[in-house]
């Protein structure tokens, strides 16, 4: 198993667990004391003192010294929970002052706890699709506030960017979990009979949005197709403005693309402009000296989950604890970055990605809080990460209705609910 091979290979480079407040005032028990213990010949006496020494070399394995000196793991772990309560035995009270024993016995429930929790910590590589922002905040809040190695996994977040998606590391088994965009590329790797399932979805809405000027006649949802012009990146012209145009009577022969600069919005009043709720709005403010009138796609019924918590069936299969635990802990991360004290993920944050500021951060962070966009709709009962059948389905059959996808497609291979909508982290929302 998994668990039992990390233990046996112990953890280089580790100090000893043993808290200084016990040093030197009670010495733990040593290997060579199974036979001298005040001249006690006790065999129970000799197998906690050989055990108890075992979980200490065990705390602090990595010297190489004692390596062969620590009990075996089973024992070790079986013995951390036993041991420490069951060894103050009748016989040895006149030998050994209760006092003494309830020190050792609560020193090796702390070593042994703690030590177990070490070597039980699972590494865990988390590929975003993006470079490191607030819309990312959950993640990075989980790793720096402890919420993923509470439940006993090492995380390392690779970040994005414009180089390319890392989603075929994924598929390749390089990363453990990667963060999707929109359901579309799940219902995309069905298709392709690509075993890979949403798990989580830490977007109820997803962040994208037509901004358009204001006092423009363009003030308004129904306003915009009488645009001059539709910024819509090559992306968004095969998914969400195909839906724009079946549902709402978009002209499709207005559309320009985006090149994700925005100049030529800024430049002409009667145009309109995809973009994230949480990123090009601030770039307009700051560029263009104005807010500019923000229209929610998900408002209007492009109702996708995004920032999906992506996995391969493997490994569903093969580490389901693996994966409950990153789900988990993630939600418990979004919670305590949107309503707690988020200054640790946000430095995590500007150490990934120098160029974002402060100022765009609280942006962000103000725009996914506004518009609901993470914790919204079904969040408020089942948690954050939350995902049901008929949301999907409702999706799945707006986009058929568009000709974004095919209407043939197994959509109950592109997710699972097995590990979500458990109400995780709900105390933690203030």
């Amino acid at each position: 198993m998994e668990a039992q091979t990390l233990i046996d290979g112990a953890t280089a480079g580790k100090r000893s667990l043993l808290p200084s407040l016990l040093r030197p005032r009670t010495r733990f028990p040593q290997p060579e004391d199974a036979k001298r213990v005040n001249g006690l010949r006790s065999e129970k006496w000799a197998r906690w003192v050989s055990v108890m020494a075992g979980a200490t070399v065990f705390a602090s394995r990595g010297d190489g010294a004692q390596e062969t000196a620590a009990a075996p793991a089973e024992a070790r772990v079986f013995n951390c929970k036993r041991n420490s309560r069951q060894h103050a035995g009748k016989k040895h009270r006149e030998l050994v002052s209760m006092n003494r024993v309830s020190k050792i016995a609560a020193a090796a429930s702390v070593i042994c706890g703690a030590s177990v929790s070490a070597a039980l910590a699972v590494p865990v590589t988390f590929g975003t699709n993006w470079l490191a922002q607030a819309e990312h905040g959950g993640f990075y809040q989980a790793v720096a506030d402890g919420s993923y190695a509470a439940c006993g996994l090492e995380v390392t977040i690779m970040p994005g960017g414009p180089q390319g998606s890392l989603r075929p590391l994924l598929l390749a088994g390089k990363i453990d979990f990667y963060m999707g965009g929109n359901l579309l590329q799940a219902f995309s790797a069905v298709e392709q009979n690509i075993p890979l399932r949403v798990v989580a979805a830490s977007f109820q809405k997803e962040p994208q949005v037509m901004m358009s000027h204001p006092g423009q006649g363009l003030d308004r949802w129904e306003d915009l197709k009488n645009a001059e012009q539709y910024i819509i990146g090559d992306e968004g012209a095969q998914s969400f403005f195909l839906w724009m145009v079946e549902d709402y009577g978009f002209d499709p022969a207005k559309r320009a693309p985006y090149t994700f600069n925005p100049a030529p919005f800024i430049a002409n009043p009667k145009s309109i402009q995809q973009g994230y709720v949480t990123s090009e709005p601030f770039a307009v403010e700051k560029e263009g000296g104005f807010m500019p009138n923000l229209f929610l796609l998900a408002d209007f019924g492009f109702s996708t989950y995004a920032t999906t918590i992506e996995a391969m069936q493997e490994t569903i299969d093969k580490r389901p604890e693996v994966v409950q635990c990153f789900v988990d802990g993630s939600a418990k991360g979004w919670y305590n970055y949107l309503y707690g004290d988020n200054k640790a993920a946000n430095e995590a944050i500007k150490k990934d990605n120098p160029d974002i500021t402060d100022e765009q951060i609280a942006f962000s962070i103000e725009k996914l809080k506004e518009f609901g966009i993470v914790d919204s709709g079904d969040t408020e009962k089942l948690g954050i990460g939350a995902m049901t059948d008929e949301h999907i389905k409702s999706f799945y059959d707006t986009m058929v209705k568009a000709k974004v996808v095919a209407a043939d497609i197994d959509i109950s291979k592109a997710y699972t609910l097995q590990f979500v909508n458990k109400g995780v982290g709900l105390e933690l929302k203030k």
